[in-house]
Parts: C-alpha cells; structure tokens; sequence
C-alpha cells in the first residue's frame, strides 16, 4: 500500500508540474507573439521615420542653399 501511495504521489506530482510546463509554455508563446507584434509595428515606425529623415534633408538642403545665395546677394550690395 506505502508503494501504491508513494507512485499516486509521484504520478500526481508529475502531472501537476506537466501542467504547470503547459501554462508557461502557453503563456510564453502568448508573450512571443506580442513581442513580434511589437517588432512588426517599430518597424514600421522606423520606415516612416527614416522616409521622414530623408524629406528633412532635402529639405534642409535647399534652405541652406538659399540661405547661402541670400548671404552672396547681401554681400555683393554691401560691397558697392
């Protein structure tokens, strides 16, 4: 009877920790799956940004080269 009970013991504790390997592989996986959800949407974010860096450029660009040409324009009156 004290070997019965003790392998119901061991059976009973092995279900318990089979089941508790479960909840966590099934809450695991649930993590995971928001994790690449959050990855799917920062890299999305990081195209729009870097789509918005490449217009800021440009557009610095063309303000520096106006400012220059206001600068030469400035220069040349002041000169005469």
């Amino acid at each position: 009877m004290a070997r019965f009970s003790a392998a119901l013991d061991r059976l009973e504790a092995s279900l318990v920790q089979r089941d508790a390997k479960q909840r966590l592989d099934e809450t695991l996986a649930r993590e995971l799956a928001g994790l690449k959800e959050d990855r799917g949407r920062l890299d999305e974010e990081l195209e729009r940004l870097n789509s918005e860096k490449v217009a800021l450029e440009g557009f610095t660009d063309e303000v520096a080269g106006r400012l220059e040409g206001a600068i030469r324009e400035i220069r040349a009156v002041l000169s005469h």
